[in-house]
């Protein structure tokens, strides 16, 4: 997302082919419930949160807390030690413990029970590259280790109560955006869309692919998002749309290759472990689309499912089997988020897919900086329509918020929240960004239109996400279509 300007004071290495050949003996849990660790299936309408600042840190949203952990806050975020990239740089020592700390305490069962007491079904987790720290660079790039192991724990967490969850590649490689906290490194210097850091991420995306089919953590996962806001000039973003083709592919051909039913594709009759399976089925394909990028990115994620599978933090049966089990939704950021031209993901499409769109009236460039303004325009919202046309539907609105340009009353705030779900339920559903956000003198009064969990308290969001205070609140600002 991309974080408030007056609150932003600053806002590698491939894997080896080879594959490590292991044994790991399978889980307490019996062989045949192995199929009940499948990705989860989509709700027939999302109401959800992102789980910001947890596992990709942007310290705009917990200010106080980024100066305790030793990060520091200025104007232009990179020039100060105001990111992920840039704190483990400077703390090599350190970093994973001081995260560590982080990892625990701002996203634990007491924010599960939080919201599933609220009724949310959905999370979307915004996750940076470095979760598999094997695709890191060590010489150049810099971040704390040990994220893995806290998105298991979190996802064990969130099945339990019952909430599904979106694997959000919110910082990639390279960096995607400039000038950003989510992306990691705050920097100019934007290198994603090439092809080494491409295939990083197809990398990523395969290794995101096995574990919800074979980790029995990842049992709530029902959808893996490719690219969180990639700039919006396609003229900027060369390559974008053959990596959205290699993407599904590269989700299509693993979950083959582990035995999920995949249209087109066989799966293969094998007692190899996983790791050798994908190995395999990647080199017996033949067709276009398993080029040359989705050939090397599937050896390197079976190289690197072989290393997770062998860590003591974070074992799991590499001999399961995906047989039975659901296909992954492939989700993309909506053609409309880009202008010049853009590639269309929904060409890409193979199997159960899915479309995320942003909408943030704070940043301006969507409704004059009034109140009629700004309902007239959320009232009269059709983006939905828009992408259907397209063919990019189902859509879900994956970021939106309650801030504002103006000084919003109490009252206020409770229409905008009603108008903005009335108008996002209109596709698949919404998911509020963010879950909470910092309490604390220097964070002011950011929870109040940031945090959903402060704005049910306040009584501008309901209880029930699935509901609102006026149905009929966008009567006097509806126009003729």
């Amino acid at each position: 997302m991309f974080a408030p300007q007056a609150r932003v004071i600053s806002r590698g290495q491939t894997a080896e082919k080879a594959v490590i050949q292991i044994h790991v003996s399978v889980p307490t849990r019996a062989a045949s419930k192995i199929a009940e660790w499948c990705a989860a299936s989509m709700p027939s309408k999302v109401y959800g949160v992102n789980l910001g600042s947890w596992l990709v840190l942007e310290s705009w949203m917990l200010p106080q807390e980024w100066l305790n952990m030793g990060g520091q806050s200025c104007s232009d975020c990179s020039t100060c030690i105001a990111d992920e990239f840039s704190f483990a740089e400077a703390f090599p020592d350190t970093v994973d413990a001081i995260f560590k700390t982080h990892w625990e305490t701002w996203f634990n069962q007491t924010d599960v029970s939080t919201l599933k007491n609220l009724g949310i079904n959905t999370v979307r987790i915004p996750l940076g590259y470095w979760i598999v720290e094997q695709l890191v660079n060590r010489q150049t790039e810099f971040y704390p280790r040990g994220g893995l192991e806290q998105l298991i724990r979190g996802l064990e967490q969130l099945h339990a109560a019952g909430i599904v969850a979106i694997l959000d590649h919110h910082a990639l490689p390279g960096v995607q955006t400039p000038n950003q906290m989510f992306t990691g490194h705050c920097t100019s210097d934007v290198e994603f869309y090439t092809s080494p850091n491409y295939l990083r991420a197809l990398t990523w995306a395969g290794v995101m692919t096995a574990l919800s089919h074979l980790h029995p953590a990842f049992a709530p996962v029902f959808a893996i998002e490719a690219v969180n806001e990639p700039i919006m000039d396609a003229a900027q973003t060369p390559g974008y749309g053959a990596y959205q083709e290699n993407f599904v592919t590269v989700v299509r051909g693993v979950e083959a290759a582990v035995g999920v039913k995949t249209q087109g594709l066989d799966s293969p009759q094998t007692t190899a472990n996983a790791s050798q399976a994908i190995l395999d089925f990647a080199s017996a394909q033949s067709s276009i689309r398993f080029n040359s990028d989705v050939k090397t990115a599937m050896g390197n994620t079976a190289n690197i499912l072989a290393q997770i599978a062998s860590d003591g933090s974070t074992q799991f049966n590499l001999r399961g089997s995906g047989h039975g089990q659901t296909s992954l939704v492939t989700n993309f950021m909506d053609v409309n988020w880009q202008n010049d031209n853009p590639p269309n993901p929904a060409a890409a499409a193979w199997g159960p897919q899915a479309y995320d769109n942003h909408l943030y009236y704070v940043f301006g460039g969507v409704a004059a900086a009034d109140p009629e303004d700004y309902m007239v325009s959320i009232c009269n919202l059709g983006r939905v329509q828009a992408d259907a046309a397209l063919g990019d539907s189902p859509l879900w609105f994956g970021e939106w918020g309650l801030p504002t340009q103006f000084d919003a009353t109490d009252m206020f705030l409770q229409e905008w929240a009603d108008a903005q779900k009335l108008a996002y339920s209109k596709g698949a559903g919404w998911i509020f960004w963010n879950f909470k956000v910092e309490h604390s003198e220097l964070a002011g009064n950011l929870s109040r239109e940031w945090s959903y969990i402060d704005g049910v308290e306040f009584g501008y969001l309901t209880k029930d996400p699935s509901t609102v205070h006026n149905t009929n609140v966008c009567a006097p600002f509806v126009t003729s279509s």
